[in-house]
Order: structure tokens, then C-alpha cells, then sequence
């Protein structure tokens, strides 16, 4: 295992077990770090008891709607006078709503509008939450780092490839990633290090929205060369990202998806 004693990480977008981000911080936790995880209202009883269950300590988890920067920054500070610099920061935080991924969800009787009809205004919400969100809080975080820290953000091969189920999501994606390369260069001053796991479907809460989500995974065992993964495998990859075996790479998109990714079609060997 990697020794990250007394390291101090911050983890944003943890909603349930199923959620990668929680596979995350607990491979963290388990590593020796210090963690501190946000919530938000309709999360927040289901964060606090995971990190009590899990050994975390819950007082250092704080409600975050990372659309505020204010929010975000006294989250962050009182983490740093509490823990000590951050070492790492994991962005897994994504949202859009059936306006953003076409689709109507099970129950729902207004009709989704089609890819080329998206409402600006929602775009924007789940671009805000989804993209943007990466740049404020490397922007408040950026004094509280510790020397060589680590920022990791979670991201989908829908970003370079059309998967109809994911619409405007997908724009999303295209973008933090941008905001990913751009960010590597900026710190560039610092030795701070931005990377992307772009991960294979997982089946978390978020991706029961996804259109037709069943029918990537058979999809996914059958073409992948490694087949389907599961998020744990996902928080494997990143703890390389949280550690000093990665304190020589920045700007890179790590794909943990068994292989989706390399093929051009699916191939069936039965």
C-alpha cells in the first residue's frame, strides 16, 4: 500500500458507497490521509454516516455547493488551519439534468428536448457545476497547497466520442478537460500537478440517467479487451495520481475502462 501518512486530502462529489468518489477517498483514508469530504443538502446524512462507518472524521466534512465560491473557501481554509497544506484534491463532481442529457427519466412525464434543442440555461448550470467548477477551486485552493500537491478530476471518453445517452454532458467533459490542460501548464510555477481519470462506466446513482446505461455495460463486457470495471478500480488508478510515484506527471488523461477506449468496434468472441 501507499504510505500517504498525515497527508491531507479534499474530496468533492461523493454522494453514496456506489459513488467513485467515495472509493476514492476511502482508498485515501486507508492509505494514512487525513480526509475531508463536502456534501450537499440531499447528501449529507448519507457522507457523514460513510465517513463514521469508515473511520473518517465527520468534523472534517462540510456542506459545498461548489457553484459558490465563498462556500468553497471556507470549506477549504478551515481544512487547511484544521489539517495542515492539502496534498490532494479530487473534482468528481458532475451534474445535468434531463434537459442536458435528452433524456426523459423513468416517471417524468415533460419530454426531453433533442440534442440540437439543449436550453442554454441549463447547459450553463451543468457546466458550472461540471467544468467550471475544477478551475474555482484550484483558484481558492491555489495558496493553501501543500509543496508537490496533487489534483485529480474524473472525466468520460464521451468527451472524444458520441455516446447518443450522454448529450450535453458530454460537452461538459470536452471542456474539463480543457480546463485540465490548462490548469497543468499554469502550475507549472508551483510543481502543482492536474491529471484526468477518465473512467468506464461505472454503475453509480449518476449514471442511472444516463439512456440506455444497461445496454453500455453489455456493450462495454463484450468490447472491452478487459472488460466492464467497477469504481474501486477507478480509486486504484487514482491513488497512483496521490502519491509521489506520479510527482513527475501533469496534463494527463489516464483511461480505467479495461480497454474501452483502444477499440474501434465491439468484438464478440463467443
Amino acid at each position: 500500500m501507499i504510505n500517504n501518512q498525515d497527508k491531507v486530502a479534499v474530496v468533492f462529489g461523493v454522494r453514496n458507497d456506489s459513488s467513485i468518489g467515495f472509493q476514492i477517498a476511502l482508498k485515501l483514508h486507508q492509505s494514512g490521509c487525513k480526509v475531508a469530504l463536502n456534501f450537499v443538502e440531499d447528501t449529507k446524512e448519507e457522507v457523514l454516516f460513510l465517513m463514521e462507518k469508515h473511520g473518517m472524521d465527520a468534523k472534517s466534512a462540510a456542506r459545498v455547493d461548489v457553484r459558490n465560491e465563498e462556500e468553497i473557501k471556507t470549506f477549504l481554509s478551515k481544512t487547511y488551519e484544521e489539517l495542515g497544506p492539502i496534498d490532494y484534491i479530487l473534482h468528481g463532481v458532475a451534474f445535468g439534468s434531463q434537459n442536458v442529457m435528452c433524456y426523459s427519466l423513468p416517471g417524468n412525464e415533460a419530454l426531453a428536448p433533442s440534442y440540437i434543442d439543449i436550453p442554454f440555461d441549463d447547459l450553463m448550470d451543468s457546466f458550472n457545476i461540471s467544468a467550471y467548477s475544477l478551475l474555482r477551486i484550484c483558484r481558492v485552493a491555489e495558496p493553501l497547497l501543500a509543496k508537490n500537491a496533487s489534483v485529480l478530476t474524473l472525466t468520460y471518453n464521451a468527451s472524444q466520442r458520441v455516446f447518443p445517452g450522454y448529450a450535453g454532458m458530454a460537452i461538459n467533459k470536452a471542456a474539463l478537460e480543457n480546463i485540465m490542460l490548462y490548469l497543468a501548464s499554469y502550475f507549472r510555477k508551483s510543481g502543482v500537478r492536474i491529471n484526468a481519470i477518465s473512467a468506464g462506466l461505472v454503475m453509480t446513482t449518476s449514471a442511472g440517467g444516463i439512456n440506455g446505461v444497461r445496454k453500455l455495460r453489455k456493450l462495454g463486457k463484450i468490447t472491452a479487451p478487459l472488460g466492464n470495471i467497477a469504481a474501486a478500480d477507478v480509486a486504484d488508478g487514482a491513488l497512483y495520481y496521490f502519491s509521489d510515484l506520479s510527482k513527475k506527471v501533469t496534463g494527463n488523461i489516464h483511461f480505467v475502462d479495461g480497454g474501452f477506449n483502444i477499440m474501434g468496434v465491439a468484438v464478440d468472441e463467443d
